[in-house]
């Protein structure tokens, strides 16, 4: 039996200002209930709202939704200790939600709120990778070369020593930079873990219980859907009807599982990418759906998977 009756697969994007299209924020969605649905929000905060509609609908008919979003959801071990005085997960987002400004508009304060953080530490970093024309105090512009391990956390997580093209969390502009992204998501699901009751994976749950699950995913672990669209709509297309193919085959449950069998550092403080312990099973699975429908950068459209 099928642990979950629905699946969300969330492409984030940091950016201030409003936008649709490439480098905005994707919505898919695949659950029992019709074909897959995909909506593009303007803003983070649109988002959240539409994430967090779906979770109270899913709650009203006693479904249970599992919601991926394309950011980290912890920091190398030490980060919790070193950034708040305690090992929790749970500091390090109440912090990060203290610091970060997210409007309306998308207009958001990341690299204020990084340097913010930087000073609790000693030396330079960790966060680096000042995006904005003005100098920032304690955000430096390039990777610090020193204090990696030592008067600052380790460089990676167990998740990017392992996936080796995923970036590392500190940085925060340049190509592949997630570091923005994870401040502005973990203080987005900080409120809506809050409101919602949703539980967070793998620090929470591995995938027991009745809760909706909010988890960790990194798309580009898989092809993504066929086609000339923007190319963050088809790879999260992709990971939700991959999240559905395992789940309706049995083999969902060994993926949420996973954290249980590697480092203690990844349930209580890092955080891991669902789907990274079996990555050929990931990806066939994703093989075993492709959508082949059209995308429309604006509102919402509906795809049929091909069996």
């Amino acid at each position: 039996m099928p642990l979950f009756n629905g699946y969300v697969a969330v492409d984030w994007s940091s950016k201030a200002r409003l936008a649709r299209g490439k480098d905005s924020v994707w919505i898919a969605v695949c659950d029992d209930l019709g074909p897959p649905e995909l909506k593009n929000s303007a803003t983070r905060q649109e988002a959240v709202n539409r994430i967090e509609t779906l979770l109270s609908k899913a709650a009203k008919e006693n479904r249970r939704l599992l919601c991926g979003f394309d950011f980290p959801f912890g920091y190398p071990e030490g980060t919790a200790r070193m950034l708040t005085g305690r090992d929790s997960w749970e500091a390090v987002w109440k912090r990060i939600a203290e610091v970060i400004e997210d409007c309306p508009n998308n207009r958001n304060n990341r690299f204020d709120a990084a340097a913010e953080l930087n000073a609790r530490f000693c030396g330079d970093g960790p966060f680096w990778g000042n995006g904005l024309k003005r100098d920032i105090r304690d955000l430096p512009r390039k990777r610090p070369r020193f204090g990696w391990g030592e008067n600052l956390p380790p460089r990676l997580r167990y998740a990017e020593s392992v996936v080796s093209r995923a970036q590392e969390v500190w940085k925060l502009s340049g190509a592949g930079s997630v570091g923005g992204q994870a401040l502005t998501g973990i203080a987005a699901l900080q409120e809506l873990h809050r409101r919602t009751g949703a539980q967070i994976w793998p620090f929470e749950t591995l995938g027991e219980g009745r809760c909706p699950v909010l988890a960790e995913i990194y798309p580009s672990l898989v092809e993504p859907c066929p086609g000339d669209e923007v190319l963050d709509a088809r790879q999260v297309k992709a990971v939700a009807e991959a999240l559905q193919e395992l789940d309706s085959s049995g083999e969902l449950e060994q993926h949420l599982r996973a954290p249980s069998e590697m480092p203690a550092r990844v349930i209580s403080e890092e955080g891991l990418i669902l789907g990274m312990q079996d990555l050929e099973g990931f990806r066939t699975a994703a093989r075993a759906t492709p959508c082949r429908c059209p995308v429309r950068s604006l509102g919402s459209t509906t795809c049929k998977r091909r069996r």
